[in-house]
């Protein structure tokens, strides 16, 4: 398998991306008519799933210019027979069922060795595992403004319809500040077979999420900073948390209003001295692209 040493220790990280939104849905939740997703108090949300099955998307597409460029960023370039995705579309269950069994699984899903495998085989709960890395909920700083719009389109679709249209079809955040953490966690390398190279390719995908996924819906979505930092140790150094609330943009001013600029924040560029006394350097992965 080509991959750095399984004896190549991972050490425990975490990371928080700051995401800002122009008039998109980064988003929708299927149970409001894809609407952005809203939590109570009216801040928006970006699931864990959704900003996966873009790094997903990304690593599946051989053809793709992220995947080319970065595959050749590692020495040796990257195999591609090691970086299937599983949760993709047309995958046969029998087919995957004989690679679990085989003992080949893990060699070739590369979000199966980092997100986890949940492919459920009756007798075979072994291969449920959790992921090395976790991503959590996204969540807006701040509350945010959903407009809805009408679409029309110049041909009809409907017989007697001299045009289209799509009631409050086009539903976009005006403006949003929104952070995602994520988390490396080392121990449950040792059941999912992943590897150092593994997370430095999930970190070299991470700027591109976005930029390289937009759509109709979504065609102003930008990771501002994406932060990296790993503990001094695979055990961990200091709390998670303390590293996150530090990064955290806060707003300046009408904290319960929603914000029209990325001006309206104050953001975060530099850990406190007493975090970076107990952890590695700061990572800004946008600045390594």
């Amino acid at each position: 398998m080509q991959q750095t040493s399984k004896n190549e220790l991972l050490k425990k990280a975490v990371g928080i991306l700051v995401i800002e939104v122009r008039n998109s849905n980064p988003n929708g939740d299927p149970d409001k008519e894809s609407d952005p997703r809203q939590r109570f108090d009216d801040r928006g949300e970006i699931s864990p799933v959704s900003f996966k099955r873009k790094a997903r998307d990304l690593v599946d597409n051989k053809e793709g210019p992220v995947w080319l460029e970065i595959s050749k960023q590692f020495d040796p370039a990257l195999d591609p027979e090691h970086f299937y995705i599983l949760e993709s579309r047309g995958r046969k269950r029998d087919v995957i069922s004989g690679e679990i069994e085989a003992g080949t699984f893990s060699g070739k899903y590369w979000d199966g060795r980092i997100f986890g495998n949940t492919f459920l085989e009756e007798g075979a709960s072994t291969t449920i595992k959790t992921g090395v890395v976790q991503f959590g909920m996204g969540v807006s700083i701040s509350p945010v403004e959903i407009e809805r719009q009408t679409n029309t389109n110049k041909a009809g679709v409907q017989e007697g319809k001299d045009r289209g249209m799509a009631p409050l079809g086009y539903r976009i955040v005006n403006h949003g500040v929104y952070t995602i953490p994520f988390f490396v966690n080392p121990t449950a390398a040792t059941k999912s077979d992943c590897t150092k190279q593994d997370v430095d390719l999930l970190l070299k995908i991470i700027p591109y999420v976005y930029s390289h996924t937009a759509s109709y819906v979504r065609p102003a979505v930008s990771i501002r900073h994406a932060w990296y930092v790993e503990h001094k140790s695979s055990l961990g150094s200091c709390s998670d948390f303390d590293i996150i609330d530090a990064l955290t943009p806060r707003k300046k001013q009408n904290q319960g209003n929603p914000s029209v600029a990325w001006d309206d924040y104050e953001v975060p560029i530099v850990l406190p001295e007493r975090l970076q006394l107990k952890v590695e350097k700061l990572r800004d992965l946008m600045d390594e692209v």
